[in-house]
């Protein structure tokens, strides 16, 4: 097995309670996930609460997304949400995901971070592409939207 950490962060012009319902609740991440443009007819399922601990969002598409389920583990407003995301499909894993937000002068840092390992057909996989290039990139593009989405009135 080998584990790996993905993270990437902005800065982002706008106070933390401005970005923080845009990521806490699954319902805004069709407006800024950058995976959202990889399948127009991604079929997708929203259950439990609207947002914070225990909004559930499940997912699938395409070979570009494969399927899968997130729910929110904690949150804890307007400095951090946690999730449990679990794919299915291309291969079966589970990745703890958090965001955080920090106020700095003028707006807010938000770091997202993936964290998990690869094991079978993921494992195989790694050693020919760099998971952290790989997601980093789209890391960037969805704080990049995110930002857009959120300092947009």
């Amino acid at each position: 097995m080998s584990a790996f950490t993905i993270t990437r962060s902005a800065f982002i012009p706008a106070p933390p309670e401005q970005i923080f319902p845009h990521i806490n609740s699954f319902h805004n991440w069709t407006s800024w996930s950058p995976w959202e443009d990889l399948d127009p007819t991604l079929e997708r399922a929203y259950s439990g609460p609207e947002s914070g601990v225990g909004a559930q969002y499940a997912w699938q598409g395409n070979r570009k997304v494969g399927s899968g389920r997130m729910e929110i583990v904690e949150s804890t407003e307007p400095s951090r949400v946690a999730l449990r995301l679990e794919f299915l499909k291309p291969w079966k894993a589970v990745n703890p995901t958090s965001f955080t937000l920090e106020p700095q002068s003028g707006g807010t840092r938000v770091t997202w971070t993936m964290t998990g390992e690869n094991r079978g057909v993921a494992q195989i996989f790694a050693l020919f592409m760099n998971m952290d290039k790989m997601v980093g990139k789209d890391f960037e593009k969805g704080l990049a939207r995110l930002s857009q989405v959120a300092t947009t009135v």
